[in-house]
């Protein structure tokens, strides 16, 4: 009895699976593993559906009613994986996947470099087309249009302004203010106004100074270039009576531009910048700093209203604070009537070392002493915070 009742344990305790609880499992397990097959394959055929959607779209323009130029460079040795997507960046190509798909299916081939003026309305076959004829050597204006140089503004400012008023972009702007070539073609040019700005040192920009304010026309098919030697030609015409002065006063002109700079962002009327230009031919010959606040500003790229004493000495060749004389060169585009004030200054006779404003009434103050200089800064502090 021990024997057969130990058999019937064992027997309880590992029971033997019937085939129904067998097949059961197994039929349980097939209907997961069609569940999972099914999803991936609806999955599949909804991602086939979208993918097969978005590429007949891509293949579509970006925006048919879109007929605004935009101006597009392709470097040399693109290839059509890199020219697409470049097009997608500029927004001129729904995908630039697509369109190098497109290019390759369709023997696109032979694609040049150069600056093109396409549209986001463009057909890709159009595109493809445009890029085989081959692009510009340089940024080519596309739209009749007029740019307009403000008083004082720097060349960095102006590069801000530049995509805004014209097709082309602030990096082309400023890659051409740094290209030695193109000022030494200016240079050649306009040797009397541009011949103390080539030898220069230290400047940021060498045109700085002589992109002279107003409003120029960049018509249809002008070159970047172009409109740029429009801004120099008139700063030689708006100066073209005045070099044998400057000549005579043994000034260079890059020095009168950088003075007419300082002039024209620390004055407002012709009166107080006459007498601002007599304050610092004063402080220079007397080998004081200008100490001008815009030459640290602009050694800061930035235009706060105070400066904190970090500030004042900061380590630039133009920071006048920290260096006497007149600074590597121009700090914005003065204005004709602050070129007059230097070439013509004001009360030199008086002995005027400083002078201050008060911020609040424009009224600008001017003193002989330091001493009278602080009396008037302290009690202006409180327009002047």
């Amino acid at each position: 009895m021990a024997k057969n009742g130990g058999n019937k344990l064992d027997n309880d305790k590992n029971p033997i699976p019937s085939r129904q609880d067998s097949g059961n499992k197994r039929s349980f397990g097939h209907k997961i593993m069609v569940g999972v097959i099914s999803l991936i394959v609806i999955l599949a055929v909804v991602i086939g559906f979208f993918g097969y959607h978005f590429f007949q779209t891509a293949l579509k323009p970006m925006d048919t009613k879109n007929t605004n130029v935009v101006q597009v460079h392709v470097p040399l040795g693109a290839t059509s994986n890199k020219i697409g997507q470049i097009l997608q960046d500029k927004k001129v190509v729904k995908s630039g996947m697509v369109f190098n798909y497109y290019v390759k299916s369709n023997k696109f081939t032979n694609f040049q470099a150069g600056y093109y003026q396409l549209k986001p309305s463009m057909t890709l076959h159009q595109i493809a087309k445009q890029l085989q004829k081959g692009g510009s050597a340089e940024p080519i204006q596309s739209t009749a249009g007029k740019l307009l140089v403000r008083e004082g503004e720097t060349v960095d400012q102006l590069a801000a302004e530049i995509p805004i008023q014209t097709d082309f972009t602030k990096t082309e702007f400023l890659k051409l203010m740094d290209d030695e070539t193109f000022f030494n073609q200016l240079a050649e040019k306009y040797p009397e106004l541009l011949g103390s700005a080539k030898s220069a040192k230290n400047v940021r920009y060498r045109l700085e100074g002589y992109l002279a304010p107003a409003t120029y026309e960049a018509g249809k098919k002008m070159t970047l270039k172009q409109i740029v030697t429009q801004m120099v030609a008139k700063t030689n015409q708006n100066l073209q009576g005045n070099y044998a002065t400057i000549k005579k006063q043994k000034y260079s002109v890059q020095e009168v531009l950088t003075l007419a700079s300082l002039v024209e962002r620390e004055g407002v009327s012709q009166n107080d910048r006459d007498k601002i230009a007599g304050v610092f031919f004063n402080r220079l010959k007397a080998g004081m700093a200008l100490q001008s606040d815009i030459s640290v500003q602009y050694a800061l790229k930035t235009t706060k209203k105070t400066l904190t004493y970090k500030d004042l000495k900061k380590k630039s060749p133009y920071n006048l604070y920290i260096h006497t004389g007149f600074g590597p060169g121009p700090f914005d585009n003065p204005s004709t009537s602050s070129i007059t004030a230097v070439l013509h200054p004001k009360d030199r006779s008086k002995g005027y070392y400083y002078f201050i404003a008060n911020t609040k009434t424009g009224k600008v103050y001017f003193s002989e002493t330091y001493a009278q200089h602080q009396a008037l800064t302290s009690s202006l502090a409180s327009d002047n915070k």
